[in-house]
């Protein structure tokens, strides 16, 4: 059983209160580059994991890949266009095995055809912490607990035209990482927020390549928009992972027998960065911890964050030689040019998988996932095989971290999906 104490574990466990982020930028000056960590955090992250073993193979890209039950997770525009009348899936992962044993998260998904254009699903998600000890700042034993946090969603979906859909998606979130406990004086509580996905897709299998057949597809999901959320009735409330998602799939049948899938996703959270505050300090200087000398405050509404996060990182922060911060005549420092632009391509998460299929039977994968160092620093390939047999199919992905000591590295993700009739597909949607 894990131990850790009574207050580092809120902190770790709550999840995401904007930083005050320290300058150690000496020299950084006349544009010369000094790119500062400065990672985004929300509450309830274990939203944005790919719950799948078909995407977790492909560098987690799956916005735009074909439908399939999954699609509740990245996609439910999707579900209009499958050509099964109804699934449901399971999938299993444990998660952080580099440092702890029983973390683990569990999603299972269900999804039918009403008609030839429209289907309905829903899905449960149940993300594990493991077994806690909770004790005070002396080490003393206030209780054992096994934080956990789950989600379930409905969804919709519809076929507006022969090769374009949309769909929403409802949800319900519950994270319980206290079970109660008091925090300085304060009753700790679950935290408890409703949101919905928005999604766009489209597909057009009319498409040659020399006197091959392909298919090209396009998607588009905003996730998570919702309320904050707060574990105290003290404490900021924290923004839900809302995030969008963009991405491609092209297929090729190279025969019979034989097709190929390249995928990419590019993800952004829409959730204010973090500013720089005024306490990282001078040399025998003492700034104001609540003054922003650059960014944009991140207390703002949910609509005014999404907005906001596409121009609001501070950049990179000019000091003289002997550590001073360049000053604007307002008190808020100087930036260096270019540097606000940067950072918020930076902020961008990429995706790129490869699905090989043979007699649409055995499936082998692969793919990338970069996110870069300023922003977490997550990196990795990943690998993996699926098997379908009539109405029953198994998936398998493995993570391989490119770092030494990742606590990403080895992840493994099981998938176990069941397919019943033939919803129709796209060749039955109607006519433009």
């Amino acid at each position: 059983m894990k131990r850790i104490s009574f207050l580092l574990s809120i902190a770790l466990l709550s999840g995401s209160q904007a930083f005050s982020q320290s300058v150690d930028c000496a020299g950084a000056i006349n544009g010369s580059d000094c790119d500062q960590l400065n990672a985004i955090t929300t509450a309830v992250p274990f939203m944005l994991i790919g719950p799948d073993s078909r995407s977790g193979a492909m560098g987690d890209a799956g916005v735009a890949l074909s439908p399939d039950v999954n699609a509740q997770h990245w996609n439910p525009a999707k579900l209009a266009f499958s050509e099964q009348e109804m699934e449901a899936g399971f999938s299993y992962s444990p998660w952080l095995r580099q440092l702890v044993d029983d973390m683990n998260l569990a999603y299972g998904s269900w999804f039918m055809k009403l008609n030839r254009t429209s289907a309905v699903g829903a899905s449960l998600r149940y993300f594990t912490l493991g077994d806690i000890t909770f004790t005070d700042s002396n080490g003393n034993e206030i209780r054992p607990f096994r934080p956990a946090e789950f989600a379930v969603d409905v969804s919709y979906s519809l076929q507006l035209s022969s090769r374009f859909s949309g769909g929403i998606t409802a949800r319900w979130i519950n994270s319980n990482l206290t079970g109660g406990v008091s925090v300085g004086g304060s009753d700790s509580k679950a935290a408890n927020a409703f949101a919905v996905d928005v999604a766009g897709f489209y597909t057009n299998d009319d498409i040659r390549v020399g006197d091959k057949d392909a298919t090209l597809n396009f998607g588009m999901v905003i996730s998570n928009i919702g309320n904050k959320v707060s574990y105290t009735n003290t404490s900021e409330r924290d923004f839900l992972p809302t995030n969008l998602r963009l991405g491609t799939a092209f297929t090729i049948d190279l025969d019979e027998y034989n097709s190929i899938t390249l995928a990419y996703d590019a993800n952004k959270l829409l959730v204010p960065t973090p500013p720089i505050y005024d306490n990282s300090g001078d040399p025998g200087y003492e700034g104001d911890p609540n003054f922003i000398i650059a960014g944009k405050d991140p207390d703002v509404g949910v609509a005014a964050g999404m907005f906001q996060s596409f121009y609001d990182a501070p950049g990179n922060v000019l000091v003289d030689e002997d550590g001073v911060i360049q000053r604007n005549s307002d008190g808020t420092a100087q930036v260096e040019d270019g540097s606000v632009f940067r950072e918020e391509l930076r902020e961008i998460n990429h995706s790129i998988g490869l699905e090989y299929w043979y007699a649409d039977q055995f499936a082998f994968r692969g793919g990338y996932f970069y996110e870069h160092p300023t922003k977490g620093n997550r990196q990795y390939f990943t690998v993996g095989a699926g098997f379908r047999y009539k109405v029953f199919g198994v998936d398998l992905s493995y993570l391989i971290a490119t770092e030494q000591r990742n606590p990403l590295a080895n992840t493994l993700r099981f998938s176990l999906n069941f397919r019943f009739g033939d919803g129709g597909g796209s060749s039955s949607a109607p006519a433009e």
